[in-house]
């Protein structure tokens, strides 16, 4: 019998995305920092996984908000007042999700529904 998830939590342990995000958004850590955050936490989640025997790890499993929100940007589906920030994609992504008030403009999150 061969073993696999649908997924991991991708929060981390120690709640470490959760702490890199808040950081990020109060503007006190970086994009870098962010990201470097979530590259490690893969990378542990992958290998924890790994050594507990799972046989099919699953991949692009990994969010930094939302899955639903993750597919609407990987199919392009990003309305135009988010666009038209001229934000970088990552900036977008989390403007959609948490709002955006600043240089590049005014607008509210999506209504993201459970």
């Amino acid at each position: 019998m061969k073993t696999s998830i649908i997924g991991y939590p991708r929060v981390g342990a120690l709640r470490e995305l959760k702490f890199a995000s808040e950081r990020y958004f109060k503007g006190k850590g970086s994009v870098e920092e962010l990201q470097q955050t979530a590259t490690e936490l893969r990378a542990a989640n992958w290998k924890l996984q790994q050594k507990n025997g799972v046989d099919y790890i699953p991949s692009n499993d990994f969010s930094f908000y939302d899955g639903l929100l993750d597919a609407a940007c990987l199919l392009g589906i990003v309305p135009q007042r988010y666009q038209a920030l001229g934000l970088s994609p990552l900036e977008t992504y989390f403007a959609m999700a948490r709002g955006y008030q600043g240089e590049h403009g005014d607008v509210k999150a999506l209504a993201m529904k459970k």
